[in-house]
């Protein structure tokens, strides 16, 4: 064994300037949130939101006011220890400032109780996204097949809740629970982001929705779409400008269709359609089209398509 050459490496990694911006930082004796845990309150959340279709799936009518407790007890334990662990995540910003542990008990009972409280108007939310995806896909038998089978109901499930935990100012764990959705699904939706009733994605697969974009009501986006932002603004430093809003405002009654591109901060007014593979970059007015129709047909049949 080269013990000098472990030696070197060691001393190398451990070296304060290069691990500057790469060292994460908690409070003492805290834990770190748990993936494992979080995996756990996601399907506690989907079991609670959709009795039956996730977790005790022998739930009744008779007992399901029971089962319902027992759940939401052990959401709002789970859910407060990982609440305190994103509050003590410092990251790898020095300049943090550390609050004192007792404080942040504090503040995630206070946090934990308003998320526990808001869960009847998610499930409510989330049933109008259920009735979306049924009314807007024809090969859908029933809403139950859309509850146990749909990835956008997962995904959405994963974020309202994560949505709650971002507006109430928690560290972290939004985050984490609507990446563990991404891997799940393939849809990426920032828990900042704002979305209202009625949305839907048909497939999922490629989706993403970014931190400071705004949906309006009854919206259907397909596989592939975007709503992203254009690169970033430098300041005098060269330094990219964060914090500044920079996706898309997303109309009521709006369809993008699959593959579309929709980037930077502008506005799609109400009942716009957006056709496949679409670049939009500017702002479009309301009830209006953006396609280009191609007569694929004709153009075989007279040899132009070919």
């Amino acid at each position: 064994m080269n013990t000098n050459l472990i030696q070197n490496v060691v001393e190398e990694l451990s070296d304060a300037d290069k691990l500057h911006g790469l060292l994460c930082k908690r409070h003492e004796h805290a834990p770190l949130p748990s993936t494992t845990a979080l995996q756990e309150i996601i399907e506690l959340n989907r079991e609670i939101l959709f009795p039956g279709y996730f977790g005790y799936s022998k739930v009744s009518p008779e007992t399901v006011r029971y089962h319902m407790g027992v759940a939401v007890e052990r959401l709002q334990s789970l859910l407060k220890k990982q609440v305190i662990a994103g509050l003590c995540f410092i990251g790898s910003d020095e300049d943090e400032k550390e609050l004192p542990l007792s404080e942040i008990r504090k503040q995630a009972d206070e946090i934990t109780d308003q998320v526990i409280a808001k869960l009847p108007a998610i499930r409510s939310v989330l049933a109008t996204d259920v009735e979306a995806a049924m009314l807007g896909d024809p090969a859908a038998v029933s809403n139950g097949e859309i509850i146990a089978c749909y990835p956008v109901i997962r995904a959405l499930t994963n974020y309202r809740l994560a949505h709650e935990l971002h507006l109430l100012g928690v560290p972290l764990i939004p985050r984490m629970l609507t990446e563990l959705a991404h891997s799940e699904t393939g849809i990426d939706i920032h828990p900042a982001a704002t979305i209202g009733k009625y949305f839907t994605i048909d497939h999922g697969t490629g989706v993403v929705i970014g931190a400071t974009c705004i949906i309006g009501d009854n919206v259907k986006l397909y596989q592939g779409v975007t709503l992203g932002a254009l690169s970033f603004k430098l300041d005098k430093d060269g330094n990219p400008v964060k914090g500044v809003p920079r996706h898309p405002i997303i109309g009521n009654n709006v369809i993008i269709y699959s593959n579309a591109t929709v980037l930077g901060r502008i506005q799609i007014g109400d009942n716009v359609i957006i056709g496949a593979n679409r670049w939009v970059s500017d702002h479009v007015p309301a009830n209006t089209k953006v396609y280009k129709n191609v007569n694929v047909f004709k153009g075989f049949m007279d040899g132009s398509g070919i």
